[in-house]
């Protein structure tokens, strides 16, 4: 694909049609849907020697929906779109971070009480020094 082609295909791609929808008319009152669109390209060209050329590129694009205007008689609002794949999945990470730390929390109340039983190893370890000291 030449360079001239991705770059009209971008310009195709890349228009005012892609952000807002046809409008909808009914009963006086106007629709116009709207989404967020986001895209990103890249390409390059390269040659080895005399003989040896290539090049390549591509352009990719993103859509979401993100409400509407609404016209009816003299008054335009906006209404947003829910996304409920982003609600559903936000309540899924709060759910997890809230069980990991409960079962931090439980996992520490169960636990045997480590700091006597390091004194008592460091204390016997103390005694086993001084004992070697006192035979050399």
């Amino acid at each position: 694909m030449e360079l001239q082609e991705l770059l009209s295909g971008v310009r195709d791609a890349v228009t005012v049609k892609r952000v807002y929808g046809d409008p909808y008319e009914k009963n006086g009152l106007t629709v116009i849907p709207a989404a967020t669109v986001r895209g990103g390209g890249g390409g390059g060209i390269g040659e080895h020697g005399d003989e040896e050329k290539g090049g390549g590129g591509g352009f990719g694009l993103n859509a979401r929906p993100t409400g509407a205007w609404i016209i009816e008689a003299d008054e335009v609002t906006w209404k947003p779109a829910i996304d409920v794949n982003r609600i559903v999945l936000g309540g899924q990470v709060i759910a997890l971070a809230a069980i990991l730390v409960a079962g931090r929390v439980l996992a520490g109340r169960h636990r045997p009480a480590l700091m006597p039983l390091l004194a008592l190893a460091l204390q016997r370890q103390r005694r086993a020094k001084q004992l070697l000291h006192r035979v050399r």
